[in-house]
């Protein structure tokens, strides 16, 4: 049986709640009720698929990461978007960060599969949302402010199993 896998950075609970804020807003009055299936969390590696069967070997891997990086701050920073006809995306944007463009790199060398280009965001609308309510609700988020930080301390590996189910984790140090 295969199943999906990814490897990302999730903010801490209370700035995951003020991003579902977001997501709910443009649930309600942009119909996009796909971006309230997943917490807010900045992907390191899209999601793959693997035979369940190779999960060790994703857990292997997953260990070999480099992570001697000490922790460090992200800054996010207002929003951006991807303004792709076909699917659209609105995203609190981080400032640019040389920590986490290494970490990312460091992802990549064990992962070799899938996208190699980086833009960090944290999703607030995708999926479901039509490329007119995409632009109704870019001329309300483009000016919006939004402004936090948080510490990055660790990466997650996570396994889909109905939702996104963190299996194991990497301290940075």
């Amino acid at each position: 049986m295969k199943k999906m896998y990814f490897i990302a950075i999730y903010p801490p609970q209370g700035i995951i709640d003020e991003v579902k804020v977001f997501k709910q807003d443009l649930a309600a009055n942009y119909d996009n009720s796909k971006a309230l299936t997943n917490d807010a969390h900045i992907t390191l590696l899209s999601p793959f698929e693997r035979e369940l069967e190779l999960e060790s070997d994703i857990h292997t891997a997953f260990q070999k990461i480099d992570t001697n990086i000490p922790p460090f701050e992200i800054l996010l920073n207002g929003f951006g978007s991807f303004p792709n006809p076909k699917n659209a995306v609105i995203f609190v944007q981080p400032e640019a960060n040389e920590n986490l463009n290494l970490l990312h790199q460091r992802v990549t060398q064990h992962f070799s599969f899938g996208k190699k280009s980086f833009t960090p965001h944290m999703t607030v609308g995708y999926r479901n949302l039509s490329f007119d309510n995409y632009l109704k609700a870019w001329e309300i988020y483009k000016n919006k402010e939004y402004k936090t930080k948080f510490l990055v301390d660790k990466i997650l590996l996570l396994r889909h199993d109905g939702r996104w189910i963190p299996i194991a984790e990497k301290q940075l140090k």
